[in-house]
């Protein structure tokens, strides 16, 4: 799995940088492709020492820093933040229909969604920009469908994220007065707050609690129903059941993969990871993270083939397939095992939430910003600005926070409106295949240093990954529009 990200600029290539070993190096942030350069970065967090954020053929590259597992953080919240409950019940209802037949595209997307974030790691880190800054400079054109999208998903994704949250707990406390809605508006003011009052570090924190407890239940899941090993090893052979190709399609490309994503690496950045001598480490954080998610996957596909495959029972679509499974768990294994799920699935689901609330908010927040100060004429240095903490501060972050938790509320009472609930399907599909070939434009251009410039590896699998999140994105509208 190496070779997946490895795919630019490591020590051993020629022209990269020198051996790790050096730390605390400070210099300037060049933006590629521009004639001036920008201030200092300094990084924070982790290490209160200062970096280089570099990009063009400007300066000196920084040595590369060892790779510690200690320091491994944002890729968690990345993994805890993209694999919500829709995901684990798509996985779910994935091993129902086909046992273990799929396994191996749940292997393939994992490698798959390494490859988009490294690419996402990568660019923040080479070059010192931020993602936003780089789509902007592919033209206005991203600007105005990232704007309408990010306002459209939001509102749409709170109702989602706080229902989601919800159902677990209305099972496990039930009589609470007003029942679902309650537990939902409970759990939106609940990661409203935690994000509000708390900087990145408290934030990884508590992602990492919630990324440990659905991990465990999960797997513990997983072990107790039996898996049958010769069949989950046979599912490692690329095999395609009639009927199975967008269910295969869309277990390579949805579990783990949403607009979080992109949010990757402004988390880097505010670890304190500013520049490219960070770039074995962000390397090894994002394979965690997605080793971490392929748990998951192969988990839940031994629970769908386990439990549901071979007895031919099917689930809901939607949260409420797991809620389903709850019940035949209790049938089968008990009340505690039962509950137990209930609890990994809540997990599951509030950890999505408050990744969200963090991270897309920093999208909103960069893009906002840059788009006032871009008016002004002010210049800045968004990547520092983002690791010492300040767009957390900002009131486009806590706007987007509060346009996340209220406004979504009307629809715990209200019928999704079918036309909006369309337009949301609509250009939640477009972003991912946006997300991969934007990627490919930005590091094969002398935007990006070129050491740090994509390699044929690299460039295949966002290839790859761009042509499937479009099939995919083609499938979702014809299936809408039916």
């Amino acid at each position: 799995m190496a070779d997946t990200t490895d795919t630019a600029g490591g020590p051993g290539d020629s022209g990269g940088p020198g051996a790790s070993g050096t730390t605390g190096t400070a210099g300037t942030a060049s933006a590629s492709g521009t004639t001036g350069t920008a201030g200092t970065a300094s990084v924070s967090g982790t290490t209160g020492t200062t970096g280089t954020a570099r990009s063009g053929a400007a300066g000196p590259a920084p040595a590369l820093r060892k790779a510690s597992w200690r320091q491994i953080g944002p890729g968690i919240v990345v993994a805890a933040t993209g694999v919500g409950a829709g995901d684990l019940v798509a996985t779910l209802i994935a091993g129902s229909k086909f046992g273990y037949t799929l396994l191996w595209a749940a292997l393939v997307g994992c490698l798959v969604k390494i490859s988009l974030a490294e690419a996402t790691g990568r660019w923040h880190l080479a070059t010192g920009r931020t993602m936003f800054d780089g789509w902007r400079s592919l033209g206005p054109w991203t600007s105005v469908y990232f704007g309408v999208y990010v306002v459209i998903w939001g509102f749409l994704y709170g109702a989602t994220a706080m229902s989601s949250t919800a159902l677990p707990l209305a099972a496990l406390f039930p009589g609470m007065p007003g029942g679902l809605k309650t537990f939902a508006i409970a759990a939106g003011l609940i990661g409203l707050v935690l994000v509000w009052f708390n900087r990145y570090a408290r934030f990884e924190k508590l992602m990492t609690v919630l990324i440990g407890i659905k991990f465990l239940i999960v797997v513990y899941v997983a072990i107790r129903v039996v898996p049958d090993l010769p069949a989950a090893f046979a599912g490692l052979v690329p095999v395609l059941p009639d009927g199975s190709f967008f269910y295969t399609l869309g277990l390579i490309g949805g579990v783990g993969g949403t607009i979080t994503m992109a949010a990757y690496g402004y988390w880097i950045n505010s670890k304190g990871w500013t520049d490219s001598s960070w770039m074995k480490m962000m390397r090894l954080d994002n394979r965690v993270a997605y080793l971490t998610t392929g748990v998951f996957v192969v988990a839940m596909l031994i629970i769908g083939a386990e439990l549901l495959h071979a007895s031919h029972i099917a689930l809901a679509s939607g949260d409420k397939g797991l809620l389903e499974l709850g019940g035949i768990l209790e049938d089968r294994f008990g009340a505690f095992t039962a509950k137990l799920f209930l609890i990994g699935f809540c997990a599951t689901s509030f950890s999505a939430l408050v990744g969200v609330w963090h991270g897309v908010s920093l999208l909103f927040a960069d893009f906002t910003e840059r788009i006032v100060r871009g008016r002004k004429g002010v210049a800045e240095n968004a990547v520092e600005e983002v690791a010492e903490g300040r767009r957390e501060r900002s009131w486009p972050f806590r706007a987007y926070m509060l346009w996340l938790t209220f406004p979504p509320m009307g629809l715990l009472w209200l019928d999704e409106p079918f036309g909006l609930v369309i337009a949301y399907g609509v250009l939640g599909a477009f972003f991912m295949p946006f997300l991969a070939l934007t990627l490919i434009w930005l590091l094969n251009s002398s935007r990006t240093p070129r050491e740090w410039r994509n390699s044929w590896l690299s460039n295949g699998m966002l290839g790859a990954a761009g042509l499937l999140f479009v099939v995919l994105c083609v499938q979702q509208v014809r299936d809408l529009l039916r």
